[in-house]
């Protein structure tokens, strides 16, 4: 019942999201668009039962950047832009459509690269993947990164096993408040 629950507040908030924030949207698109000559990025990651799906998000990195885990990629091709969307998390807003399609939650184990073995190896392990990712989780909330996969894989689990609607609601609103700097 809870993930129904969960699920539906999902809909909710990915929608009414996307709808508040379509002119923001827009602006940074626009200006993301002189910035790189191409405002979204797309990413294979791992999904629920490491399947693979496309994540999207606003680009931050110059568009010939390696496609790695956000502590290995080189921090000079981080745009001046890019570094106000991260700081913003603004560069986030277009992971609410992968939430309304159902390809992740609002909070759930962040989605990692299929090359990050040993993260993903920690995961399945400890039954992380039978969940959604999700963009904002424990592990972010407490300024646990990917450069840590056994604590980051443990604490995934930690939250999955305590989630319920007021833990999923007060994750939510710890991140809002700027709580956690998430991947550094």
């Amino acid at each position: 019942m809870t993930q129904v629950v969960i699920r539906l507040l999902d809909i909710v908030f990915s929608m009414v999201g996307l709808l508040i924030g379509l002119p923001i949207l827009l602006v940074l698109i626009v200006v993301g668009w002189f910035d790189t000559g191409s405002p979204i990025f797309r990413q294979q990651r791992v999904g629920r039962y490491q399947r693979p799906f496309t994540l999207v998000k606003f680009r931050t990195m110059q568009k010939d950047t390696a496609h790695v885990a956000s502590h290995l990629a080189n921090a000079s091709s981080i745009t001046s832009f890019g570094r106000f969307l991260r700081r913003t998390k603004l560069d986030e807003l277009p992971q609410l459509w992968n939430v309304l399609k159902g390809e992740m939650s609002l909070v759930g184990p962040r989605p990692c690269l299929f090359n990050q073995i040993e993260l993903i190896e920690e995961r399945d392990t400890r039954g992380v993947f039978k969940v959604r990712p999700g963009i904002t989780g424990l592990a972010q909330v407490n300024d646990i990164d990917m450069s840590t996969p056994e604590l980051l894989a443990k604490t995934d689990a930690q939250m999955i096993q305590n989630m319920s609607v007021m833990y999923y609601l007060s994750l939510i609103l710890q991140t809002v408040s700027g709580k956690g700097t998430g991947d550094r």
